[in-house]
């Protein structure tokens, strides 16, 4: 998905994400819908350079290889800019709880009063956010990005983490 504009609008940007089929488990109805909304609103807005690299726009396809996760940097005409490996490591606790209290929130959603959503929305929100910090960390010297790119990224993390 391009974003329309100048190059020069697109420059330091994601104009195209994609998760590795590979890496990929079995999802439900609930984890396809935040994978396609976080790379619709990723693409749509985000702020990507990737250190020392001056350019783009970039396309990103995010996998796990092993016990890595691979951010696999191109420019739009697939020539190589840079593959980031990160240890899966730091992210599976955050992952784990927040898998835990998003299974709750969506099930709670369906039955539970308003003021037990909003408890486990705050829960999942505070989650999330947990994570998009350490995406900033584990990126930083590598990838320049902002907080909101951060978020769309741990979502896009947690949908490669499901049901691993």
């Amino acid at each position: 998905m391009a974003r329309k504009g100048s190059s020069k609008e697109n420059t330091g940007r994601l104009v195209a994400v994609t998760l590795d089929e590979a890496s990929l488990g079995s999802s439900n109805d609930d984890v396809e819908h935040e994978r396609r909304v976080a790379i619709y609103d990723l693409i749509e807005e985000n702020i990507f350079r990737p250190v020392g690299h001056d350019g783009g726009p970039y396309s990103l396809q995010l996998g796990i290889s092993g016990n890595r996760l691979v951010f696999d940097i191109r420019l739009p005409d697939g020539a190589r800019v840079i593959a980031h490996m990160l240890s899966l490591a730091p992210f599976r606790r955050i992952v784990k709880d927040y898998f835990v209290v998003c299974d709750s929130y969506y099930t709670a959603i369906r039955t539970a009063t308003p003021d037990r959503i909003e408890a486990l929305d705050m829960a999942r929100r505070a989650l999330h956010d947990e994570g998009s910090r350490l995406v900033m960390e584990r990126l930083k010297r590598k990838v320049d990005i902002d907080f909101d790119t951060a978020r769309r990224l741990f979502t896009l993390i947690a949908v490669l983490h499901w049901k691993r």
